[in-house]
């Protein structure tokens, strides 16, 4: 199968450099996984980690809350408004119906 820099960073070219230090039962492993997947090992461990990176970043964001939301969110728990008479009512009805 035939490797290009298009396999996992889309039509840019690669550039920049990274490294790392691993111990020798990762290398081994990291090796079996980019052939399991017919990559080399430099197109197994950037898509991989692009993967990780892309996956983090997106959960931070859709768990981040501004320091407003924040409040409002601990406010809204610890104090919560008091229910509108139409959920009352549907309350009563339901007690009365199950006889609870």
């Amino acid at each position: 199968m035939p490797r290009t820099n298009a396999d996992t960073t889309g039509q840019r070219s690669r550039s920049e450099r990274l490294e790392a230090r691993v111990s020798m039962e990762q290398k081994t492993l990291f090796i079996r996984a980019a052939t399991l997947q017919g990559r080399s090992l430099t197109d197994f461990l950037v898509a991989s980690a692009q993967e990780a990176a892309i996956e983090t970043v997106r959960t931070h964001d859709a768990l981040r809350l501004s320091e407003r939301d924040r409040r409002a969110f601990v406010s809204a728990l610890l104090a919560p408004p008091a229910p509108a008479e139409p959920l009352e009512r549907a309350a009563k009805r339901y007690r009365e119906r199950t006889g609870l």
